[in-house]
């Protein structure tokens, strides 16, 4: 399960991948593409994303954008040291707006978008769609670039067909693999009615849910997919690795690379090239091969 350098290839690169941080305890993941930089949620605060860019040498300052999923806090209590403070767009759509609002007093610089909309920001298209999960208009994405389409696919209870038919379109997926259902169900720390909500079909996916949506999902197109916002009571990421891969496995999808994401550290940054069908795995400890932004 340790990341490698996967492959080698002199073509350039188009498109970069990190998960800076992805649980309970703060979401957060960014993207490069060209002069495009952007930030698919700030649940890490505003320190802990500084220090987990500059590991990939980058900086906050040369943010294009921050792009969000909903309005929960572990998806948004960085926002306002960032888009306050660095003057930083942020898009979303108006509920989450709005209920980000009666959190925070800032005056932010929003760009509004309709759910089910696509736009582009810089060299990246985004295409949203609605995701069934307790929070205020929730969605995903499927961002598309010159090198492939990158999707989002987490916060959700239950996967619907318009979940299915929008993530059969990436070539790399973030998908969500809360939690074990025996380990929540025996959690002695969690009040039953906290348990009720996670296993509802507004809560999140568990480890079996998020193999069968794979099920659905794989496509000869789709080269990797990462594991995120797992529980640290209730899950084990070897566990939920393990889930997953023997499902990829017993329906012949041995081609679908499988990364785990953690809450403590980014993971192995990908690179996606235009015209390679197999994208590249950066461990962090490589990453220093990044060009540093200096300011």
């Amino acid at each position: 399960m340790q990341s490698a350098l996967w492959q080698i290839t002199v073509c350039a690169v188009a498109v970069r991948l990190t998960i800076l941080g992805s649980g309970s305890g703060g979401n957060s993941a960014f993207i490069e593409s060209g002069d495009t930089r952007l930030l698919i949620d700030a649940g890490l605060s505003a320190r802990q994303t500084r220090l987990r860019l500059a590991k990939i040498g980058r900086t906050p300052e040369r943010l294009s954008g921050i792009l969000l999923t909903h309005d929960h806090s572990d998806h948004v209590k960085g926002l306002i040291g960032l888009a306050d403070r660095l003057g930083v767009p942020v898009y979303c759509n108006r509920a989450t707006k709005d209920a980000i609002q009666q959190q925070f007093a800032q005056r932010l610089d929003w760009r509004i978008f309709t759910t089910g909309s696509e736009f582009e920001l810089g060299d990246i298209g985004i295409e949203s769609f609605a995701l069934p999960h307790d929070a205020q208009d929730p969605v995903g994405f499927i961002l598309h670039t010159e090198a492939g389409r990158i999707g989002f696919v987490t916060d959700l209870g239950h996967v619907t067909k318009l979940v299915i038919a929008r993530a059969r379109t990436a070539n790399v997926l973030v998908l969500e693999t809360n939690h074990d259902l025996q380990m929540l169900r025996d959690c002695p720390h969690r009040p039953w009615r906290l348990k009720q909500r996670i296993m509802s079909r507004y809560g999140h996916l568990s480890n079996d849910a998020a193999a069968d949506a794979l099920e659905q999902i794989v496509t000869a197109d789709l080269s990797c997919v990462l594991l995120g916002h797992l529980s640290r009571e209730c899950n084990r990421p070897e566990l939920a690795y393990q889930v997953v891969q023997n499902r990829l496995r017993s329906i012949g999808a041995a081609h679908v690379r499988i990364e785990l994401t953690s809450q403590t550290v980014p993971s192995a940054t990908i690179e996606l090239h235009q015209g390679k069908n197999n994208p590249v795995f950066t461990p962090l400890q490589l990453n220093e091969q990044w060009t540093p932004e200096l300011f």
